[in-house]
């Protein structure tokens, strides 16, 4: 009996490449029924689902790292999760939710929804990629609102800051909450997200700059954009139930200091 070879054919695309018919996966977008390329990378078809592997700025899982993801879908009593990485992630009823809930009264959907992004941490990376995902963790919760921003995962250290100076700077003058994840992911939130956004950018854009701290903050505090009232605002979003701090030091990895 001849064996099947299960090696798949990759092959180089640029945004915009058409990929075919089929399910939009990572590093992918689709328009009427078509499948298109986000990114520069190795383009797979995987039993109808079409992703791109980028070739630089991949995001490589590890165990311990907090993340953001979008749910992809429900299968049965998991959700399956983007992680903004080649490999997609999978969150478990028992590893999503401390509460008992009864599989044949009740709709997952209703407590995650594809679409919906989370915060959460990476419980396990097995050696063939598996990755299993937690929300027991005090920091992990849903993502509601606001607007996501990709950056190079290596540039996050740098946009998080020795001990998360440099997103604080950010939120105190901007008057947003922000989600830093591992896998390159940032999530704003609040009135200022426009001037957030732009320093974020200039962050990853400008991370090999000498004194970046003082050059961020210069921008921040010059900008029409700047929200004078932020720390009012921020007390607001606290009243709310909406936290404005979300970073764990247990998620964080420090930043060398700006010489």
């Amino acid at each position: 009996m001849e064996q099947m070879d299960d090696r798949r054919e990759r092959k180089i695309v640029i945004p915009g490449d058409f990929l075919g018919t089929g399910r939009p996966g990572h590093g992918t977008y689709a328009e009427s029924g078509q499948v298109f390329s986000k990114c520069v990378g190795l383009a797979e078809e995987r039993s109808g689902l079409h992703i791109v592997i980028p070739l630089s700025g991949v995001y490589n899982p590890k165990k311990g790292d907090g993340v953001i993801g979008r749910i992809e879908e429900v299968i049965f009593s998991k959700w399956i999760v983007d992680i903004n990485s080649p490999y997609q992630a999978a969150l478990t009823l028992s590893d999503a939710t401390e509460e008992f809930v009864d599989l044949t009264k009740t709709d997952l959907t209703r407590i995650f929804e594809p679409g919906e992004l989370v915060f959460a941490e990476i419980l396990s990376v097995s050696n063939s990629k598996q990755i299993n995902l937690s929300m027991r963790s005090r920091k992990c919760r849903k993502l509601r609102g606001g607007r996501l921003i990709n950056v190079t995962p290596s540039k996050v250290p740098r946009i998080i800051g020795r001990s998360g100076s440099m997103v604080e700077m950010i939120k105190n003058n901007t008057g947003t909450q922000i989600v830093v994840g591992q896998n390159g992911l940032v999530w704003v939130k609040g009135e200022g997200e426009d001037l957030a956004t732009e320093a974020i950018l200039t962050i990853e854009e400008k991370s090999h700059m000498h004194g970046l701290t003082d050059f961020i903050k210069n921008m921040l505090e010059s900008s029409p954009k700047r929200v004078e009232s932020a720390e009012f605002d921020l007390e607001k979003e606290k009243q709310r139930g909406q936290p404005s701090e979300m970073l764990d030091e247990e998620f964080v990895q420090e930043e060398v200091d700006d010489k």
